[in-house]
């Protein structure tokens, strides 16, 4: 049997996708910029899926913005707004936000001279609202603030982190922007873009059983973004390039499915974490990272005295895979900064797992991982301990 465990890192496409996707290849191939009738075809699928995605966002189709991916959707949500602004000024993040925010933030303070304040978390991986209070000056221009923790799986306050942009809002000529990177919530967490007053949004295609390299950003009406490239013009001129027709065509399939069946998928995902975490607390020695009001589909574990690098090869010999921790950063030799920021020692953060379920496993299938980690955990105790 084999079981993949590591849904946060990447989902395989479903099949309605790939079907729905199929003609957009070889038979409806036109480009959305020429005048010929394929081209207008291409065209009106492609403000079709936006619309779709627009109302299944409760949005206008013409603040939506089709990426690359989740990456490309955060930069050009801090990049695009702090090189669209007459002069720096500051922004406010987390401790344990994706590098696709940490790093272009970190330009912005390194070569334009913006001011950064990084907000810490408690052992759950959430900030405190007062926090973010405190940290608000005349200066702040943008608030970069994840919804789903990658890693842990934390699902950030966001009622009360939006009641404390608002209130500092009131009054000011220009307003405090407010960017959201949603790539491990949509479909899994609940979230209304109005309610919250979200400005930005990001959203990765591949984190929802759609395909790889196409993902949105959510742009509300009135913020202007500065593009990271020139050409064309497409995508309101903020992402030049023909458009990625089958792609689009293949994330809004996959929002449909995960809209359509989001309150089943949330309550299987739930029962399914609960029994996977009671057979792992059987284990010694193991401690769970996550919260327990996180997100249903993300699970950080440890093993004590066992080097993840060494748990994860064991598994896939039995066909169990998952990641030491979020899929861009296991490769690196360095503890992760979230499971540092909540407060592990980097040899806590090296005994770390990450699991990511999907609502297509079985109770059979996780039962076979569970039983695959803790004989994985007895053997390796056995060898290295």
């Amino acid at each position: 049997m084999e079981v993949y465990l590591d849904h946060s890192a990447t989902t395989p496409a479903d099949l309605e996708v790939l079907e729905a996707m199929a003609p957009y290849w070889h038979q409806q191939y036109g480009n959305p910029s020429s005048p010929h009738l394929l081209g207008v075809e291409a065209e009106s699928v492609l403000t079709q899926c936006r619309r779709f995605i627009a109302q299944a966002l409760h949005v206008n189709p013409n603040e939506l913005c089709f990426t690359s991916g989740g990456t490309e959707s955060n930069n050009l949500a801090i990049l695009g707004y702090a090189r669209a602004q007459h002069k720096p000024g500051q922004i406010i993040t987390t401790a344990v936000e994706h590098p696709s925010v940490l790093n272009p933030i970190s330009y912005l303070r390194a070569n334009m001279g913006w001011q950064v304040t990084q907000l810490p978390v408690g052992s759950h991986g959430k900030i405190d609202a007062a926090d973010l209070a405190r940290a608000i000056r005349p200066k702040t221009s943008l608030i970069s603030i994840m919804l789903v923790n990658n890693e842990i799986g934390s699902i950030q306050e966001m009622t009360e982190i939006s009641k404390v942009i608002a209130e500092a809002n009131q009054g000011r000529r220009q307003k405090i922007v407010f960017h959201v990177d949603a790539c491990q919530a949509f479909g899994s967490v609940p979230f209304d873009i109005t309610r919250l007053k979200i400005d930005l949004l990001s959203i990765s295609g591949h984190k929802i059983f759609g395909p790889k390299g196409i993902g949105l950003l959510y742009i509300k009406s009135g913020i202007h973004l500065q593009p990271l490239m020139f050409g064309g013009g497409q995508e309101g001129g903020l992402r030049p390039g023909t458009e990625n027709v089958p792609a689009i065509v293949g994330l809004a399939k996959a929002v449909q499915l995960a809209m359509d069946g989001f309150d089943a998928h949330v309550a299987t995902l739930a029962k399914l974490r609960s029994h996977l975490l009671a057979r792992l607390r059987q284990i010694p020695g193991s401690i769970c990272n996550s919260p327990p009001d996180g997100a249903p589909h993300i699970i950080s574990i440890r093993f004590e005295g066992i080097r993840a690098e060494v748990l994860v090869h064991y598994l896939e010999q039995k066909g169990v895979y998952l990641s030491m921790g979020a899929a861009c950063s296991s490769r690196k030799q360095k503890a992760s900064h979230v499971l540092q920021a909540i407060g592990l020692s980097p040899e806590q953060a090296s005994s770390t797992i990450r699991i990511g379920l999907s609502p297509k496993l079985t109770l059979e299938q996780i039962d076979y991982a569970c039983d695959a980690i803790e004989a994985s955990v007895r053997e390796v105790r056995q060898i290295y301990g």
